[in-house]
């Protein structure tokens, strides 16, 4: 997906000026201006901060519109979205599984390579969140509280608390999680 022609469309859509969607996201100008040009791509944080203040989702950024297509319920490893932008040093992927902004639950395939992170900005965004743990080690932030998870164990909190996953280890991290709604 090109991402920063879908913000430019999205934030032109909305009848935003890429400065004032740069100061209702925190960010500069030339940040927003450099994203649309696909010269840089945005931690998951930053995208995040940058949806925020359009206002949409996550899910509703990646979801592409199709025509009416019968029912689908089950996915292949290839058919997964890939919602994570970031580019240069170890990337976050989140792989979407279906399309979210249809449906009550967000299900994520997280990988985490190791010295990764979901951005230096704390995620916050509506509903709740779990997941688990299948291999390597988290470290994960919610509010004032920080602990490391490793295979087999598992969190649940409402995500409106300020967030952040790393993965501080040498091993590749993986996490199967849940979103609702789906507002990630």
């Amino acid at each position: 997906m090109d991402i920063g022609r879908r913000l430019q469309e999205i934030r032109t859509e909305r009848g935003l000026s890429q400065r004032e969607l740069a100061n209702r996201a925190g960010l500069t100008n030339g940040t927003v201006s450099l994203i649309e040009q696909n010269k840089t791509s945005p931690s998951v944080a930053s995208l995040k901060c940058l949806l925020d203040a359009i206002p949409i989702s996550i899910a509703e950024f990646f979801a592409t519109l199709e025509e009416a297509q019968p029912a689908k319920y089950f996915y292949g490893r290839n058919e997964f979205i890939e919602i994570s932008p970031q580019s240069g040093g170890p990337s976050v992927s989140l792989r979407q599984l279906g399309n979210a902004s249809t449906h009550t639950l967000q299900i994520l395939d997280e990988t985490y390579p190791p010295g990764s992170d979901t951005g230096p900005e704390l995620l916050t965004h509506e509903g709740e969140e779990a997941g688990i743990v299948t291999e390597g080690r988290i470290e994960i932030t919610v509010s004032d509280q920080v602990r490391e998870l490793g295979p087999g164990e598992g969190y649940l909190f409402e995500s409106r608390l300020p967030h952040r996953f790393r993965n501080t280890g040498d091993t590749v991290c993986r996490i199967i999680s849940a979103c609702t709604p789906p507002t990630f």
